[in-house]
């Protein structure tokens, strides 16, 4: 029975995922997240020591989420299990956003379809470039490069460190990303103080970015491509984002990459790929397929692994000391794992 209190939360969380998308109108812990890093930018990005206090702030952050919501999940817990599973479930919904990803992808080729005006537009929602003076085929690439670097981040990445530090593990990469996503930049502003949550959420992603190339490969039933992205995947200006793009730009056979305006300065980064083509929509219907495919493998992984790990072991709180157990000679509760964060 115990297990469930792993399996139940992943799978509920994720469902409602599939069902809502990103729900609008509703708090969101990542909105928080995004005041507490703007709270302490304005106040600390300043003066001598930027590095140090830039990365001072990024830890206490993301220990801040950490320990927060593992203790908050833990007293939940004691006091209800029921409740515990369904606050569980509710903050690995908040965690996913894969169904908003593609929904948003199918908007700009959809506003791209209409005018390159509207696809431009409809992109600088999801990209941080200039989409000014994008041409057609360069929105529809930026989606599509959008499409595959988030199914890392927003989907592969969360569900990797909910296997293995639990809800609160997938709330404090939230707070990893967040971080990266507002200071995380290579400009005269955040440079120094972003440098530190920039390189933390270099390593988050180190796993669960390859782990994405290969899961994508694997969801076509061609690993022959992972030798396309070991040639292409160290080539982006990211340590991590080459490797889910490479393998889309192999599975689809096109290019990516090329020079990009950031805050008003040209970032230029290398081509993946060598199959200079034009986009149509028939690729990103492909390129969603994909996602959904790897996605799902991603969910099962998690599934098989928190049953035959926590089948052995369970990690449970036992009053303020964690104490690891075997299945056959304990009888409490499982709460530890979940007690884990973002």
């Amino acid at each position: 029975m115990d297990i469930y209190v792993l399996i139940l939360p992943l799978l509920i969380g994720w469902i409602l995922d599939k069902l809502l998308g990103d729900p609008v109108g509703l708090p969101h812990p990542v909105v928080g997240f995004g005041k507490l890093i703007s709270f302490c930018e304005e106040r600390w990005n300043c003066g001598a020591h930027r590095m140090l206090k830039g990365g001072g702030a990024a830890i206490m952050l993301i220990l801040l989420v950490y320990v927060g919501s593992a203790l908050a999940l833990h007293y939940l817990f004691l006091l209800n299990r029921w409740l515990g599973i369904a606050l569980s479930a509710v903050l690995v919904f908040y965690c996913l956003a894969g169904t908003t990803l593609i929904r948003e992808v199918k908007q700009v080729f959809l506003a791209a379809d209409r005018s390159l005006e509207e696809g431009r537009k409809q992109v600088s929602r999801i990209v941080g470039r200039d989409t000014s003076e994008l041409t057609d085929q360069e929105v529809r690439i930026a989606a599509l490069e959008t499409l595959a670097e988030n199914l890392s981040d927003g989907v592969i990445a969360p569900l990797f460190w909910y296997l293995l530090l639990g809800v609160p593990g997938m709330l404090a990469y939230k707070m990893v990303n967040t971080l990266d996503s507002m200071v995380g930049y290579k400009n005269e502003r955040y440079l120094q103080f972003g440098c530190a949550a920039a390189h933390i959420d270099d390593m988050a992603n180190y796993i669960p970015a390859r782990l994405t190339a290969l899961l994508m490969v694997l969801s076509v039933g061609r690993p022959g491509l992972l030798r396309f992205v070991g040639k292409y995947g160290n080539r982006h200006a990211s340590p991590n984002s080459g490797y889910p793009e490479s393998a889309l730009a192999g599975i689809l056979n096109c290019r990516f990459g090329g020079p990009h305006v950031y805050f008003g300065e040209i970032v230029y980064k290398p081509f993946i790929g060598d199959k200079d083509r034009l986009i149509h929509t028939q690729d990103m219907h492909k390129a969603v397929d994909i996602n959904r495919r790897a996605e799902i493998l991603m969910v099962i992984v998690n599934i098989v692994c928190l049953y035959l790990v926590g089948g052995k072991i369970y990690i449970t709180f036992a009053g303020s000391n964690p104490v690891c157990r075997s299945k056959e000679n304990s009888d409490s509760q499982v709460v530890g794992y979940q007690n884990s964060l973002f």
